[in-house]
């Protein structure tokens, strides 16, 4: 027998999940229904009640709901066992924030802002079963292998970062923490052919740059096959890397016959013992020497240096970087540093664009340019979606350019898509989303079934900076991978 007050608790559930069944019937077309335990037939009561205009507006946005069709849902379709509200009682609660269902067991992990509200995620990542369900019930057609992959914003996804290795033979602070960072088993990395798959796929929906990074992708004994394999796509026009550059001159020769097009290699200082300190390991000489091998081989502005500044470390070696660019056609790319997991970022620490360029017009630097007076610089043009902002000292060989991801952010234009090494598709830089293309591949999901998936990730995409706002958001939020498992 119940009592009174449970009965009204009961009710308050019910009138609840009616309501949120509503939304998503009027979302998927289909038709979800809860059961009255509390009606002595167990009749079924149809989701009719009138939702409050907070819950009207939520509908007309994208993604703001998140469920999942397992046992933690207290939404099913007419097709799966109907939970019983004294089994949702129990076991099923689900929480309202901020006009949006998240299913307890995401509790721990998601973190609501001002500024991310519109990107509620867990800590374990979208399963592509989840992804691929809803996917198909929202759309009557499926994606065709041509169309190309855009997002609700209507930016089209043309550039493909794979990681190719979680390993590194550096411990950059920027990039990873002291301790390091627990590595996937080796059956959990992607094997080749299935990242010839997942690159032939994502050719044909219009990708036509691929960036082979890391960890560090020199690492990889397959290296030169895969460059080869993903050069034997017609559409496709450039392969890169990013690399350390510390066995870069060993490679050099395999890499370019196999068909690499453009080298990026990461420095942060040309100071042995600031090498040592930031990366905790010997062997700048090796990473110049790389560079100026590079710079021989390949045609101008295919080699660029990436140079992470941060205040009171190597912010004074600015202009002693530029002076690289003299002889040598190189570019270098001064990079805003930028919070990621437990890479102890702090704004003390943050050097900014605009500190970059006073400091190249006024300030003091060491080593070579010790004494010598303000560098003039000249404007450049930017190419279509790029993400850095050029400039050259006139004369020179080579140019400079900022990347400016948190003083200045470039989300607007963003035509990229990351794989990481474990199969997981990442959509945005500064977000943790995630789907594992991964298992899709190995539990045989067709091509078109990977279209539906990668199409609808895509979809929920936010518009900048992984909906945190700004550096200190995306400090806060704390939920993303380390550098070193995303691969830049």
């Amino acid at each position: 027998m119940l009592r009174s007050g449970s009965i009204r608790q009961l009710s308050s559930y019910r009138s609840f999940l009616s309501r949120h069944a509503l939304l998503v019937n009027k979302r998927l077309g289909t038709s979800f229904q809860i059961l009255d335990e509390t009606n002595p037939k167990q009749q079924l009561f149809s989701s009719v009640a009138t939702m409050p205009d907070s819950h009207q507006e939520d509908d007309k946005e994208e993604n703001n709901y998140s469920f999942r069709r397992d046992t933690s849902s207290t939404i099913v379709s007419k097709n799966e066992r109907r939970p019983r509200l004294g089994d949702l009682r129990n076991k099923l609660k689900l929480e309202k924030l901020e006009g949006r269902v998240i299913p307890l067991s995401t509790k721990k992990s998601v973190k609501v802002t001002n500024q991310s509200a519109d990107n509620l995620q867990s800590e374990t990542k979208s399963s592509w079963e989840d992804i691929l369900s809803i996917a198909k019930a929202s759309q009557k057609n499926a994606p065709s292998p041509t169309e190309m992959v855009t997002d609700k914003y209507n930016r089209y996804h043309t550039y493909l970062r794979i990681s190719l290795s979680e390993r590194c033979n550096l411990r950059c602070r920027y990039c990873m923490p002291p301790e390091g960072v627990p590595l996937q088993k080796q059956e959990k990395i992607l094997t080749t052919p299935e990242i010839n798959k997942l690159v032939h796929l994502f050719a044909q929906s219009g990708v036509d740059k691929v960036r082979l990074t890391g960890g560090e992708p020199l690492l990889r004994r397959d290296l030169a096959e895969i460059i080869s394999s993903i050069r034997s796509n017609e559409s496709i026009h450039s392969v890169g890397i990013t690399t350390n550059g510390l066995t870069l001159s060993r490679q050099l020769p395999s890499l370019l016959e196999a068909g690499l097009t453009h080298i990026n290699i990461s420095l942060d200082t040309l100071c042995d013992d600031k090498f040592l300190d930031i990366t905790r390991r010997k062997g700048l000489s090796k990473v110049l020497s790389a560079i100026s091998e590079a710079a021989e081989a390949l045609p101008a502005g295919r080699v660029k240096i990436n140079c992470v500044l941060m205040n009171d470390f190597n912010n004074n070696e600015l202009r002693d970087f530029i002076m690289l660019t003299q002889n040598l056609p190189v570019d270098v790319r001064f990079i805003e540093w930028m919070p990621f997991n437990d890479n102890g970022w702090n704004k003390n620490r943050f050097f900014s664009y605009a500190d970059m360029l006073e400091s190249i017009r006024h300030g003091e630097t060491e080593g070579s340019l010790k004494g010598v007076g303000p560098l003039n610089l000249i404007r450049l043009t930017d190419g279509s979606n790029d993400t850095t902002k050029w400039w050259q000292v006139p004369g020179f060989k080579g140019r400079i350019g900022f990347i400016t991801s948190m003083s200045d952010h470039f989300c607007g234009t963003c035509n990229r898509l990351r794989i990481m090494a474990d199969g997981h598709l990442k959509v945005c830089l500064f977000g943790s989303q995630e789907v594992n293309l991964r298992d899709a591949i190995r539990a045989g999901a067709s091509n078109e079934d990977l279209s539906y998936i990668i199409h609808a990730a895509v979809q929920k995409k936010t518009f900048a900076l992984g909906g945190h706002g700004n550096a200190e958001g995306i400090a806060k939020a704390n939920d993303n991978r380390p550098m070193t498992l995303i691969g830049g």
